[in-house]
């Protein structure tokens, strides 16, 4: 496995803001004469969660490295927080997704087969990216070729959605500064249209921090919209869960985060991507 650190914002010429991240971590299959010579792969950008507050680790490196197994080169998203605020977080999201999509033959990537993975806070930053990648502000600062903006499929892990009514309170502060006009732009729910990447949605019914309402909202939404979307509803698990496994679970934490019924989520994933044709490619 090759390893990589690639510094966003010096990358694209954009300035960084005052102890702002933008960084993404590249986990890519090497290219071995011996058995996958020619081959290319789908790609997966991790975006973990942390209420804007901090990027949790049990929700980057383990699932980047899960995806990895399946045949995926896997790319983690290690982006600013507070003190923090939009529009960073949402242009740290875009350039990772047109990082992958220009650098595709430097990394053996399907270009049209880049998906992106959020959890909780890190849901509601990759809803930002797959709704809002042809908005104004992605234009002022990467042109016109929005097609690069856009991942081609979406996993939200117990998004944080509305920021709006049964939002996560802290998360919706944090990166709108309390602003109101912008806490209802940033309602992932309200921008969804049938240009929408397909998403596979998952959550707990009682995740008593980000309510499961949020998933519910953003199903609807592309419902409406007439876009493709999968949801699955586990009865029982709290939130944070990650892959749900002893790996992920925490050191002193394990009777509660390990949660068999919920681990299911990922394979749930994997044939929701291969629907949509992420396969290895020979």
């Amino acid at each position: 496995m090759l390893i990589e650190k690639i510094d966003l914002y010096d990358y694209y010429g954009i300035e960084r803001p005052k102890g702002g991240k933008g960084y993404l971590t590249c986990y890519i299959h090497e290219h071995s004469d011996e058995y996958c010579k020619g081959r290319l792969r789908p790609a997966m950008i991790v975006v973990g969660g942390g209420a804007y507050l901090f990027v949790s680790d049990r929700e980057k490196e383990p699932v980047a490295i899960k995806y990895l197994a399946e045949g995926f080169n896997s790319f983690v998203l290690d982006y600013s927080c507070e003190p923090i605020k939009y529009p960073y977080q949402f242009l740290e999201g875009v350039m990772a997704t047109r990082f992958v999509k220009e650098n595709a033959k430097k990394y053996h990537v399907i270009k049209n087969k880049v998906a992106m993975i959020g959890f909780s806070a890190g849901g509601h930053l990759a809803g930002t990216v797959a709704t809002l990648y042809n908005d104004s502000v992605a234009i002022k600062y990467f042109g016109k070729k929005v097609e690069l903006n856009r991942p081609d499929a979406m996993v939200f892990s117990y998004p944080v959605v509305t920021l709006g009514f049964k939002t996560h309170g802290g998360t919706a502060d944090r990166i709108t500064g309390g602003d109101k006009g912008l806490k209802e732009y940033l309602s992932v729910d309200k921008h969804v249209t049938d240009k929408t990447p397909p998403a596979f949605i998952w959550t707990t019914k009682n995740d008593n921090t980000v309510p499961y309402e949020n998933s519910l909202m953003l199903f609807d939404a592309y419902k409406k919209a007439g876009a493709w979307c999968e949801l699955k509803l586990f009865e029982k698990g709290v939130h944070g869960l990650s892959l749900a496994t002893k790996e992920t679970a925490g050191k002193g934490t394990e009777s509660y985060m390990i949660n068999e019924d919920v681990s299911a989520w990922f394979a749930c994933s994997m044939d929701f991507l291969h629907k949509l044709g992420f396969y290895v490619e020979d």
